[in-house]
């Protein structure tokens, strides 16, 4: 079991990025998705969860109406759509199986600075 999220950058304040999170190993289909966000010196943040049932998926306060999750399962994918970015949305962003941070893959770096 392998996730990898890729997509992270430089981007200003105000600005989009689109991250993604492929899957090997196990079918995204069948399982929650979690995105994570950690920033030095903060706490780890849970910034959204699709479950099995996609049409309620979670958001964190400090993204709602902001951020996007989605799933591409012909391609065995998940997505974070940012758009409206802040500074304080600076984070090494991880996606995990089952909405666990224990299960996440390899994280992608986000600076939101102009």
């Amino acid at each position: 079991v392998q996730l990898q999220a890729s997509g992270g950058g430089l981007v200003q304040p105000g600005g989009s990025l689109r991250l993604s999170c492929a899957a090997s190993g196990f079918t995204l289909d069948n399982n929650a998705v979690g995105w994570f966000r950690q920033a030095p010196g903060k706490e780890r943040e849970v910034v959204s969860c699709i479950n099995i049932n996609p049409n309620r998926p979670y958001y964190a306060d400090s993204v709602k109406g902001r951020f996007t999750a989605s799933r591409d399962t012909a391609n065995n994918t998940a997505h974070l759509q940012m758009t409206s970015l802040k500074p304080e949305d600076t984070a090494v962003y991880y996606c995990a199986k089952d909405c666990n941070y224990a299960l996440r893959g390899k994280g992608t770096q986000v600076t939101v600075s102009s």
